[in-house]
């Protein structure tokens, strides 16, 4: 039996996007309402639910795209691509998986500036709804909380300034942990 006919028989479409978009809604449940101190809550949002939402990704995609028209070579093909229901759940569980992930990306940094969950919540809105908008967002706070620094220098030092990388705050005092300073 091939994973396109595991995929096929199964569940159908519909109900993968269903489950996709409540897998990843709690997510974001967990990013904006529950204590990210408790380290296992906070890894299901940020690596668990990701994992598996990228693991239905896998499936969809590998199973599909080779059997239907289409590529990724031109918007026409895109569009003959995702002409079938599986490929366009793969696409929307893609954004569902990437999105979830940079959101708790989002998290972790901006509760380690101290940023509130007031200013974080719709920052995860604009994440969870337009992607990249919610990044921009987030970038743009970010620099008001670092004291006017761009996002791209806030935790950069300059060219051959000393750096203990353990125990450096950057420009607003705050010490990043696992910030990699070049």
């Amino acid at each position: 039996m091939q994973v396109s006919e595991i995929v096929t028989t199964g569940l159908s479409a519909n109900e993968w996007f269903s489950l996709a978009g409540q897998l990843a809604m709690l997510g974001w449940i967990i990013l904006i309402f529950l204590p990210r101190r408790i380290k296992p809550l906070f890894f299901i949002a940020q690596y668990a639910i990701p994992f598996s939402l990228s693991l239905l990704y896998a499936g969809l995609a590998l199973s599909q795209y080779f059997i239907n028209d289409g590529d990724y070579n031109s918007l026409s093909g895109v569009r003959a691509l995702f002409s079938n229901d599986y490929m366009l759940l793969a696409g929307w569980v893609h954004y569902l998986a990437f999105d979830l992930f940079i959101g708790a990306w989002i998290a972790q940094y901006a509760d380690q500036l101290g940023m509130s969950r007031m200013i974080q919540a719709p920052i995860f809105l604009a994440t969870f709804m337009f992607g990249p908008v919610g990044l921009i967002l987030f970038f743009i706070t970010r620099t008001g909380f670092l004291n006017g620094t761009t996002p791209m220098e806030a935790d950069t030092p300059k060219i051959g300034e000393a750096v203990d990388e353990s125990e450096t705050p950057n420009r607003a005092g705050v010490v990043l942990e696992g910030a990699q300073h070049v």
